[in-house]
């Protein structure tokens, strides 16, 4: 490599090079060499643009093209060398196509700047990453419902207050976790859709006096559309803060499901098993079965926050158009995209092999107590205010607990419930009574699951060609 490839691509400007700590600290190329494949298919659309419009000879253009399909290989292989002027993967590309391909390469950025690129590879990541993280979460929603499925009419406490309050049926459980990754799913759709815009073309603020044909690259690309502002389009990351506040939410939702997982394999709980693919022991403590997996999704959720809020701060006190405290837009995304979908994969795989302890659940829910409501609802359908029919039962509860007795003893001789009320207090009626739509009890789940099914079918399509 020679000395004038050496220097930076900025070097015109400059009397004297870089110095070596400035070059250490402004350097992303430890982060953004992950956007390699990006570059280059931005590269060979901008180049294919370039022969169009007449910029570029075809004899260039081809000799271009041949350099990049090389620095791929390179690349894929790990024979890539990188400079110490390499700044970013943008500079280590475009300076080793011109060593490959000569004065036809040194034309390689004519239209472009490094800001409107960035903003084209990022959003080209994003494309196909957050993609596989919305299948990843349509994967888990699969096994939440076939799970659901098969756990039938068992049912569990219901909790509020992690106070046991009502019976409800296994599915119902597990689907209401569903709906929270559907609407997730809806977010990523909406969010990829909103970042299918090409920043091509805008240059480095202001667009170009060259002949450029921005919507060409657009389609080229797979872009819906191209950008409308040159300004807005380089300095635009609410594409990246949409990212990574539906990765926060999705990894939340992960974290919800990952408590529950952990307080259910607790000896006090009991719920489940876990198996032992997916489970850790101790170093020290021979009896342990750890839910690290849940414990690890858990644990991700402040990791995604944590990006999510730091890119807002970044963004917020940022004038137009590209200023460099956007080089730190990469990190946080690659990050929190990561971690949310190798939790995904590894929470769905916990939950497909988990074993549900039914046995253990229903007599939890069983206790009387989890069928007061249904004795107040008892005493409305004899004509008693339901204020009235609260306060008497809520009275029966506190009498049983304060005497030692059983309350199905005091249903039993209350006027106003008598023993035809037992019925109510007996093992899994108080679930099967809940009837109202998107209700807990078996025939609102069975009607549940079918929208269930209809929604998994309804993303599939989006998923496919996403």
């Amino acid at each position: 490599m020679s000395e004038r490839d050496a220097r930076p691509l900025w070097h015109g400007r400059f009397a004297e090079g870089p110095a070596g700590d400035m070059l250490a600290f402004t350097s992303s190329l430890g982060v953004d060499r992950r956007l390699a494949a990006d570059d280059i298919a931005g590269s060979r659309a901008h180049v294919a643009m370039l022969d169009r419009v007449g910029l570029l000879t075809h004899e260039e253009a081809g000799a271009v093209m041949t350099a990049l399909d090389a620095v791929e290989k390179e690349l894929a292989d790990g024979a890539f060398e990188f400079a110490p002027t390499d700044e970013d993967i943008h500079t280590a590309v475009e300076r080793r196509v011109t060593e490959l391909a000569g004065a036809a390469g040194a034309k390689l950025h004519t239209g472009r700047s490094r800001n409107d690129q960035v903003a084209l590879d990022l959003r080209l990541f994003l494309r196909r990453e957050g993609s596989a993280v919305a299948v990843a979460v349509h994967d888990l929603q699969e096994v939440l419902v076939r799970r659901a499925t098969d756990a039938g009419e068992a049912y569990l406490p219901g909790y509020t207050h992690l106070q046991r309050a009502q019976p409800v049926l296994l599915a119902h459980h597990l689907l209401a976790h569903f709906w929270a990754f559907a609407r997730d799913v809806d977010r990523w759709r909406d969010t990829l859709e909103r970042a299918d815009v090409s920043p091509l073309g805008a240059g480095a603020l202001a667009g170009s006096s060259l002949p450029l044909d921005p919507d060409s690259v657009a389609r080229e690309l797979g872009f819906s559309r191209r950008f409308e502002n040159s300004l807005d389009a380089v300095s635009d990351r609410d594409f990246v803060a949409e990212a990574l506040f539906v990765a926060a939410l999705t990894q939340t939702h992960l974290s919800r499901l990952g408590e529950e997982i952990v307080l259910w394999s607790s000896d006090e709980f009991g719920f489940v098993h876990l198996a032992d693919a997916y489970s850790t022991g101790s170093s020290m403590l021979p009896q342990k079965k750890n839910p690290d997996i849940a414990e690890l999704a858990r644990g991700g959720a402040g990791r995604v926050i944590g990006d999510l809020t730091g890119v807002l701060a970044t963004l917020k006190g940022l004038p137009l158009a590209y200023n460099r405290d956007l080089q730190g837009d990469k990190e946080p995304l690659f990050d929190a995209l990561d971690t949310c979908l190798g939790a995904l994969r590894a929470v769905t795989g916990l939950v497909d092999s988990v074993e549900f302890d039914t046995a253990r659940m229903q007599e939890a829910a069983d206790g009387a107590a989890t069928a007061a409501t249904d004795l107040a609802e008892l005493l409305v359908h004899r004509g008693v205010p339901f204020r009235e029919a609260h306060a008497a039962v809520g009275t029966l509860v506190r009498q049983a607990a304060e005497r030692g007795i059983a309350l199905e003893e005091l249903v039993m001789t209350d006027p106003r419930l008598g023993p035809e009320a037992l019925a109510v207090l007996e093992p899994g009626e108080a679930v099967r009574r809940r009837t109202t739509p998107g209700g807990a009890g078996p025939e609102p789940v069975r009607h549940q699951l079918a929208a269930a099914r209809a929604r998994l079918d309804d993303q599939r399509p989006w998923l496919d060609c996403a």
